[in-house]
């Protein structure tokens, strides 16, 4: 299994990567977003221990961790509990990805179940499709990572080519089924090759340089269109090609795309391209490993025959079974083959969508932002006459305020903005209790917005009302002269997106109780338990950086400790071979026959002296008596 080692060790060790940033970048938005005084108070969804019922059936039913602290006795508050598993999720993946050790199954799986009870009591910003896609690869690199903890033998991993075809067929169902989608819509910016000239201004987060490139010329743009249709439809099918020179070239493709799409952040999102990296690894491997069956009982011992066949088994069927499933979501497409999906694929993936092993992607792929890219605009008011517009770090607001570089960092609130500008207020609960928190001045939620107190127009005293407008925004066009942007944007009023409300106001507190944020029961006091002390003192250090900081802070860390790792290891390797170097081992090895020969030669010589002495002995007058 040498020609599977090295792309399953890239795979392992991209996907600790990434969960080392996922769980870092939820951790510095928990207050804001899940504290007791946050947008959507996880305090208000935790599962609650019921000792009637037995673990498993409550852990089938909420599978989440944060029930289990009652039942060990930790003394934390929800969110307290959120932020423990946070924490243990990135130290561990931060250990995965600078140990090797580390890279095992049951590390991964641990990974796996941290970000699981995290998504389970997410609620909304919590169901973006990069969550579903972590959750998905992750579960996949449970079965292709090895037991190193368990020094099971490397005999012993055998189906590795088996779950390397679940990550193929994964990678597959993203990138060719985000083509498909994009043409079944019937969008008429994909059809008419102009979607790309869009796609820079109507990215989630965009970026310093998508400004420029948006400048390009239109046929240039239409010539984007058109490859990245040919990378998500043509290329994927590439994947299972029989010849290695043709995955071979699927690989390096799909690298120089995603290379791209990370360098532009474009319509898939910079979090989900992260997430398809480590899959392009496997694309590469060997297809001669798939006939793993026959070196299975090619070990000695018949134990170990019988253990590997049982195993590659189990492997093999389980990856059945996950590609069954995983063809259940994509049948919402069309009636027709919702109807071909036998009853019990079907009764399957009921019974496992609560853990989301499998995931579709990209079913709705129409071109937003053709018109413009909407933007809600949020306004703060100590007297309802003058408005005072209140600016996020990251998402548009003010025209001449430059897009910034968060990746890898995922503003959440900034992200579901977006989405909300998409649709109307009553379709985004969340949103009334964002207002909701604004206007009592709970600090965890301005931080979301902004970090620095000086950027925030209400931190002083909270605004007495609020109010919120849609605007469309667009790119600047470049200057006569070729330089720079004096603004990045241009923008319009579009219309009202949230009415002017102030607390204690019948229509905010109607909005409240129509969308069940209301207080059903008094927030309890925090524990002082040493782990509450402790957890509290984490938060003092992080809470006043921006994420975007504390995620690059992060990376800088990584980056220097393999840098210091692989120096040491250098600077050790070569002095153990200092001492023996090449040239006196060889002069060394010259000699060796000739000592031998010179060793042979003196014994010879030893013998016939012996024998002349005792011939001198024999002919003495005292022996001849």
């Amino acid at each position: 299994m040498g020609e599977t080692r090295l792309p399953r060790h890239m795979f392992l060790w991209s996907m600790a990567i990434i969960y080392m940033f996922a769980f870092a970048s939820l951790y510095v938005q928990i207050p804001g977003l899940y504290g007791n005084e946050g947008v959507l108070p996880v305090r208000l969804v935790e599962p609650r221990v019921d000792g009637s019922r037995p673990v498993l059936e409550q852990i089938h039913a909420h599978p989440s961790l944060l029930w289990l602290g009652p039942r060990l006795g930790l003394d934390l508050d929800a969110q307290q509990a959120m932020e423990l598993l946070c924490l243990a999720g990135a130290l561990l993946a931060l250990g995965a990805a600078l140990l090797e050790p580390l890279r095992d199954s049951l590390v991964f799986f641990c990974l796996w179940a941290l970000y699981l009870s995290l998504c389970q009591v997410g609620q909304d910003f919590l169901r973006f499709q990069w969550d579903s896609l972590l959750l998905e690869a992750g579960f996949l690199t449970v079965l292709v990572a090895p037991l190193n903890l368990l020094r099971w033998r490397s005999a012993f991993r055998q189906h590795d080519a088996v779950t390397f075809w679940l990550v193929r067929w994964l990678l597959f169902r993203l990138t060719f089924g985000s083509g498909v989608a994009k043409l079944a819509s019937h969008c008429p910016s994909w059809w008419g090759l102009t979607a790309v000239n869009h796609m820079f201004e109507a990215q989630g987060i965009p970026l310093p340089w998508s400004w420029f490139i948006q400048q390009l010329p239109d046929w240039y743009l239409k010539l984007g269109t058109v490859g990245l249709l040919v990378t998500e439809i043509a290329v994927p099918p590439l994947y299972f090609a029989p010849i290695r020179s043709l995955r071979l070239a699927a690989f390096y493709i799909q690298v120089c795309v995603w290379l791209h799409q990370q360098l532009l952040n474009m319509s898939i999102g910079l979090p989900r391209c992260s997430v398809c990296h480590p899959c392009f690894a496997l694309i590469s491997t060997d297809l001669r490993s798939v006939f793993t069956l026959p070196r299975c009982v090619c070990v000695r011992g018949c134990l170990w025959k019988l253990w590997g066949l049982v195993q590659w088994a189990v492997i093999a069927s389980a990856a059945v079974a996950v590609f069954a499933i995983s063809v259940v979501p994509y049948s919402s497409m069309e009636q027709v083959y919702s109807s071909k999906i036998l009853p019990e694929v079907r009764q399957a993936y009921s019974l496992v969508e609560r853990y989301r092993l499998v995931s579709a992607y990209s079913l709705d792929s129409r071109m937003t932002g053709v018109d413009g890219r909407s933007e809600v605009v949020l306004e703060g008011s100590m007297d309802k006459n003058t408005w005072t517009e209140i600016e996020f770090m990251y998402k548009p607001g003010n025209v001449g305020m430059a897009p910034p570089v968060v990746a890898p960092h995922q503003p959440r609130l900034d992200w579901q903005m977006s989405q909300a500008a998409q649709g109307l207020a009553e379709q985004s609960p969340w949103f009334t209790s964002l207002v909701h928190c604004l206007l009592q001045g709970n600090k965890d939620v301005v931080r979301l917005i902004q970090t620095d107190s000086a950027q925030y127009p209400f931190s002083q005293a909270p605004p007495v009302y609020l109010r919120a407008s849609l605007y469309k925004y667009w790119f600047t066009q470049t200057a006569q002269d070729g330089s720079g942007p004096k603004e990045w944007w241009r923008r319009g009023y579009s219309e009202e997106f949230y009415p002017a409300v102030q607390l204690g106001g019948l229509t905010l507190e109607g909005m409240l109780s129509q969308h069940g944020l209301k207080e059903k029961f008094p927030i309890q006091p925090s524990p002082d338990s040493p782990l509450a002390q402790a957890l509290r003192q984490v938060r003092d250090h992080v809470q006043t950086l921006p994420g975007h900081l504390v995620l690059w802070s992060l990376l800088a860390t990584v980056a220097t400790i393999w840098l210091l790792k692989t120096l040491l290891s250098g600077v050790l390797g070569g002095r153990k071979a200092k001492p023996t170097p090449a040239e006196p081992k060889a002069k060394k090895a010259k000699d060796q026959p000739a000592a031998k020969n010179a060793s042979a030669s003196s014994l010879k010589a030893e013998r016939e002296n012996s024998e002349e002495s005792r011939r001198d002995a024999d002919k003495s007058p005292k022996k001849r008596k």
